[in-house]
């Protein structure tokens, strides 16, 4: 089994940034990408962001792009989302999931194994 912790979450006033870290464990796995998924209440889980393990490449949605930064450690097995300039949207739970390699698109939930707890991000206006 592959573990996923979040850590990182917090309240935070509009404009400030927050710093997400992500820690995978457990057996070995063939990772392709690590993403971020963040659901608010009464809403759909969303895509945020994501990182292929390999080539590095990186995807976001259109409403985090400029703002939130992805970027991961291979050695550590880990995964960040740097968030600046936040705005009360944002307030959700945020995901971390990783994913082996398939023909479903990396924005898409069903490209991933695997889901962390969740971690809370509040963000006041």
């Amino acid at each position: 089994q592959v573990q996923l912790v979040e850590s990182g979450g917090g309240l935070v006033q509009a404009g400030g940034s927050l710093r997400l870290s992500c820690a995978r464990s457990g057996r070995t796995f063939s990772t392709y990408r690590m993403g971020w998924f963040r659901q608010a209440p009464g809403k759909e889980r969303e895509f945020v962001a994501a990182v292929t393990w390999s080539l590095s490449s990186t995807y976001y949605s259109d409403s985090v792009k400029g703002r939130f930064t992805i970027s991961k450690d291979n050695a550590k097995n880990a995964v960040f989302l740097q968030m600046d300039s936040l705005k009360p949207e944002d307030t959700a739970v945020y995901y971390c999931a990783t994913g082996g390699p398939r023909a479903i698109p990396t924005r898409s939930p069903e490209a991933y194994d695997y889901w962390g707890q969740g971690t809370q991000v509040t963000v006041s206006s």
